[in-house]
């Protein structure tokens, strides 16, 4: 399972000769001439995002940054993703007549959060999409009509994968509570704080909130009662998740009509558990 910007794929386990951390010199060196060396071997080079039709390139800039070495028959690639979401047994299923045309994708299965990832053999789609990958690469480059065509097939034909905003002012508990989700095929938005969020809620509906308590600007009670009191958010579940146990403070959420009060610290299966029955909650309403 791999993630390109807020876009997650699958690709067959067979296929990954190796993940390897690169310098950020070394990611650019590969832009700029378009080709990756591995163990004396050169071999062409694309940001994943760029393969898939999806972003123009990566802004998730770091000191070292992942890439994956794929081999399809005699034919290697090396491809920049923003991260690597480890290995995953699926039921891959069938692709409909529609899907089945797009090139390079070799199915798709149902994860347990319900969300349905597409799976890609990314050697086929750099034979159709690889010089168009490349002008992708580009940070003026838009996708092309052909690209965002099959990409737009690709969404209509299969149900919105649930989004979820994590609201906490730790970056640490951003990023693993993110990795959790994102590992379960969610999507996720993130904010440091309830005014952040609520930035982020103007932007986008999630299926679920995920916030803290104790936060800078506006804490985790505040931006309960401003989701509470929009006419548009009003039904929006909260999941408060905080080591503020005393029942006072239960009492409170409660009131403020927050939907379920986790905490701290709390096992990874009931967080997700939680966020697929209010998940599917919203969906149903």
């Amino acid at each position: 399972m791999i993630r390109s910007g807020s876009l997650t794929v699958g690709l067959p386990a067979n296929l990954v000769e190796i993940v390897r951390r690169v310098t950020a010199a070394e990611v650019k060196t590969a832009y700029e001439t378009g080709s990756f060396e591995l163990g004396g071997e050169r071999m062409p080079f694309y940001w994943s995002g760029g393969l898939l039709q999806s972003s123009p390139r990566s802004s998730e800039l770091g000191k070292t940054m992942p890439v994956i070495v794929v081999r399809s028959a005699a034919q290697r690639i090396a491809m920049h993703v923003d991260e690597v979401l480890g290995n995953q047994e699926v039921v891959v299923k069938h692709l409909g007549p529609q899907l089945a045309r797009l090139p390079g994708l070799a199915g798709m299965t149902v994860l347990a959060s319900g969300a349905v990832v597409l799976i890609y053999n990314p050697v086929a789609l750099a034979t159709v999409y690889g010089e168009q990958a490349r002008q992708l690469s580009a940070a003026q480059a838009e996708p092309t009509a052909q690209g965002g065509a099959a990409m737009a097939a690709a969404a209509a034909a299969m149900p919105q994968i649930p989004l979820v905003l994590v609201v906490d002012d730790s970056i640490t508990v951003r990023r693993v509570t993110q990795r959790l989700l994102q590992r379960e095929g969610y999507r996720v938005a993130l904010a440091a704080d309830g005014l952040q969020a609520l930035e982020r809620l103007a932007e986008e509906m999630p299926t679920v909130v995920l916030s803290d308590i104790e936060m800078p600007r506006m804490d985790g009670f505040d931006l309960a009662r401003n989701i509470r009191g929009d006419q548009r958010l009003k039904h929006l579940p909260i999941i408060m998740i905080t080591s503020r146990i005393a029942e006072k403070h239960r009492e409170h959420a409660k009131e403020l009509g927050v939907d379920h009060y986790l905490g701290k610290p709390y096992s990874e299966e009931e967080l997700l558990s939680l966020v697929k029955h209010y998940s599917g909650a919203l969906a149903l309403a």
